[in-house]
Parts: structure tokens; sequence; C-alpha cells
């Protein structure tokens, strides 16, 4: 065979290999592009996520739970793993990484993995006591990796930041919106960022107060090390302190996961989760019906100012806060307003929309529950629709509440609770969600249900749907609680329909 033969194998190889390997990227659609239309939906193969350190309090308690929803047409076999940052796991190289025990290959000083769970559909729980507990970095291939999902939950009994506190461990990225981060006087806010890759990662962190960007050198090529983590104390990078802050994470080479920790001294904590990317409309699902303080946070990072209607989709309908009927946002500026007790003890979710011109922006809701020296925070930020199917997965038999809201049209979902960690059988169940309506649903409960279990939420006709799980864990009266949104988990991706065609093989005279 001759070389120019040879080359034409090569490249048509490499293009095979590019249109077969299903990502978590979704292809971008344009108005010429017919490509979508003949696109077939396949399962992803491979899933990164990554977890903060959890906590630096000696008495945190932390709980992850890893799940895979079963996914028609997904590989049958595959592995997934959650291992410590900066440590190659036992199975990482000439091991078992099934049961997470090595031979002969081992390397010294390697740790095991947290988790390695076992089948899809099947919860998996791995523990951590104290504040060294490491950030976590996770693989899923193969059947593992669609819809692969990774709650991570921290009791802290007393200290700053005493409360529970969650996270949805993330995938790698390059851009992150945090509005809602603070360096007042009572707070103590940090910035993680966790490396999965093997080459360094360089970011900058920028701040925007109520009167625009905030100058800090500090905040610029920040070095994150492969395969480690980096938290940044917000407080170090300004000097004045500041109630609201937006919080831009922008990587320069490299990918990281970025999450910030918000810690109170009087009102516990949680972990602030990127918002969606800026958007003229957006949607915050999942307000507790019990809240006593929400407060919304906002911020354009374009040159435009922003007009938003305000609106709370209640059980009932669309309504409008009293006194809270728009807020406006100035370029470049963060905005923030009180919304008390907005719900009124009924399900809620707040509906972002222009009042004219439609301003990209993005926002995050504080929630407080409780009153005087036992009262409690969570955040909530703006998130993507359910799309095609999202999950949470450490829901207990108690305390776990699953928040849906359809803000246009009307429509029907399936709720699927998987087996328990410990035993149990799946059940599911559809309901009907009114258009411009939050339902807090009674969601379905594993039979026989012993240790934790996960929620699927999937789409089955209508229009668009938001969803929130509120997770309960009261302590020593105080209402420990956190709320996780439910963005697509993209476990499926676009790939182009393609036909062979060996005629590129042959050889020009």
């Amino acid at each position: 065979m001759n070389r120019p033969t040879v080359s034409l194998i090569a490249g048509v190889a490499a293009l095979a290999a590019v249109a077969g390997f299903a990502s978590l990227t979704e292809p971008q659609a344009s108005g010429s592009d017919t490509t979508a239309k003949t696109a077939t939906q396949m399962p992803v193969e491979r899933t990164s996520l990554l977890c903060p350190g959890p906590s630096a309090s000696d008495v945190a308690e932390t709980a992850y739970t890893s799940f895979t929803p079963v996914t028609e047409g997904a590989e049958a076999k595959g592995e997934a793993e959650l291992a410590p940052a900066g440590e190659e796991s036992v199975g990482s190289e000439n091991g078992d990484k099934e049961s997470g025990n090595s031979g002969k290959g081992d390397k010294e000083g390697a740790k095991k993995p947290v988790l390695t769970p076992k089948e899809p559909g099947k919860p998996v729980i791995g523990e951590a006591s104290g504040a060294d507990a490491p950030a976590l970095i996770g693989t899923a291939e193969g059947g593992f990796a669609p819809g692969w999902t990774v709650q991570q939950t921290t009791a802290v009994s007393a200290g700053t930041g005493r409360g529970l506190l969650g996270a949805n461990c993330t995938a790698p990225d390059t851009d992150f919106w945090f509005p809602g981060a603070s360096t007042a006087e009572e707070r103590t806010d940090y910035v993680h960022l966790t490396n999965p890759d093997d080459s360094a990662a360089v970011a900058d962190i920028e701040l925007y107060g109520k009167d625009g960007r905030l100058k800090s050198a500090s905040g610029e090529g920040i070095q994150v090390q492969p395969h480690s983590t980096e938290p940044v104390l917000l407080s170090t990078l300004i000097d004045a302190q500041q109630s609201d802050l937006t919080v831009h994470v922008s990587v320069r080479s490299g990918r990281v996961a970025a999450a910030v920790q918000a810690l109170d001294d009087k009102l516990g904590g949680d972990w602030l989760a990127a918002s969606a990317d800026p958007a003229g409309s957006l949607v915050l699902p999942g307000i507790p019906k019990d809240a006593t303080s929400v407060r919304l946070v906002a911020f354009t990072p374009g040159d435009l100012d922003a007009d938003l209607k305000v609106q709370l989709a209640s059980r009932s309908g669309l309504i409008t806060p009293a006194g809270n009927e728009t807020l406006h946002v100035k370029a470049g500026m963060t905005a923030a307003a009180d919304l008390g007790d907005v719900t009124r003890g009924e399900a809620g979710s707040l509906v972002l929309t222009p009042t004219e011109e439609a301003v990209p922006v993005v926002a995050g809701l504080r929630v407080v529950r409780g009153k005087g020296a036992k009262q409690e925070t969570a955040f909530i930020p703006a998130t993507r629709p359910v799309g095609t199917r999202a999950t949470a997965a450490d829901n207990r038999s108690k305390g776990s509440t699953l928040s849906v809201v359809a803000p246009t049209d009307a429509a029907e979902i399936k709720v699927t609770a998987s087996a328990g960690s410990e035993g149990g059988t799946a059940a599911s169940r559809t309901y009907k969600v009114k258009g411009g309506t939050t339902q807090d649903i009674e969601a379905p409960v594993p039979s026989g249900l012993k240790g934790s279990y996960a929620l699927t939420v999937e789409p089955v006709s209508g229009g668009p749907v938001y969803a929130a799980r509120t997770l309960e864990v009261p302590e020593g009266g105080i209402p420990m609680f956190t709320v996780q949104t439910l963005p697509d988990d993209r476990g499926m991706v676009a790939v182009p329909d393609a036909e062979q065609d060996l005629s590129v093989l042959q050889e020009q005279k």
C-alpha cells in the first residue's frame, strides 16, 4: 500500500473516533446546520466529576452517594471510582478497580477509592470524617458514565458554618458565575478550585460588588497543580467588606471544577453552586415553603443594564411579590433584594424574565429557615431545565422533598426512586404539573428501603420543567437543610449519522 493511501486511512480512522466518542459537551445548533435533524442521541462513554474538600471542621461527618441511572443503549460493561485528589488510587494501575483491591502493581502510598459503584441503578455510599477529608476526583466509563451523579453531604454540629452542607460533585469546565458570595464580617467564603488533569491549570477570580468590579491582583493567575485542589479565601482578595458579591472564575489554561463554600457565624452555611449560563430569563426552583428569609442576588456581565420582572411560581400560579415587582441590575454591578418570607407557607420557585429587552444575567438565592439562634442557610442558583433526565442522589427515608416547577406550559413528569443502597426495590410514578406553578410532590420511596436512594426525574410531555431537592436533617432544634437543583444530567449526546465512503481511499492519479 502506498503512502497517500495509508494517510487517508489514518485520517478517516481519526474522524470516526471523534464522531463515535460521546462527551459531556452538547453540540451547538445553528440556523443553517441540519446536523441536529439527523443526529442520533447516544449515551456518553466517559464522565468526570470532582468533589471539593468537604470541611475544615474537626466535627464534620461527610457522606458521598454515587448513582448512575440505568440508560437504554449504554454499554453493558464499565467502571467508576471516586478517589482522593493528589493520590493515585490502588485500582488506578495494574489493580482491581471493581473492588478497590490491587495486586502486585500497587504503588507505595496509594490510597483506596472512597467508593467504587458496582452496578447502574443502585446507589453506593462512602464516608469521611474530620477536617482532613480531601477533595475527590471521579471518573466513570462505559455503562456507569451516562447520568453519573455524586452527592456530597456534610453535617457540622458546631462552629462557624454549622449545619448541613450539600454539593453535587461537578464536571470540570472553564467558566463559572457565583452570585451570592460575601466577604461580610460574619461570613467566611472560600472558592474551591479542583484540577483533574495531568498538567497545571491557571485560573482568575474576579469579584463584583454593588459598585462594580473590585480590584484584586492576588486573584489573577492562580495555579492549581495537577490532580489537586486549591481553596481561596475571598476576604484575602479584597480589603473592603462586601455583603453581596458575584464571583467569576475564568480559566486561562486547563480546566477546573469550582464551588463556593459559604459559612456564616450565626446562620450556618452551605455550598453555593454555579449559576446557569447568563440568560435573559432564569428559573430558581425549590424555595422551601417554611423559608423565613429569601435574598435574591443578580448580576449582568455585559455592557447593558437589565430590568427583570420578579415572579413567584406558587402552588396556585404566578404571583408578583409586593414591593419587589422588578429588579434593576446595572451593567457589571451586583444587585440584591430581600424577598422576606415570600413563599408564605407554600411551595415556590422564583421566575425572572425581562421587562423589555432581554439582557443576559446570572442569579442566586440565599434561603434561611428557622428563627433566632436556630437558623440555617442554603443556596439556590438559577439552573438549567431538567431536559431529558436529572437525578438527585442521597435521599433518606425522611426529610427529602422534591419540588418541580413548570414556568410556562403544563407538563407531565416521571419520577423514579431507585433501589436503596442497602436494599429495597425501585418504584416509579407520573405526575402532572400545571403551567406557572410549583409543586412539592410526594415522591415514591423504594419498597423495603434500606439505606439511601436516588430520585430521577424525566419529562414525559408538555413544557419545560425545573426541579430541586431539599434534604432536611434537623439536629438540636436547628432545621439543618440543603438544596440541590436538578439540571439535565447530559447523559446523552447528539452524534451525527454518517455513512462509510471508501471512495475517499482511492488514490488520485
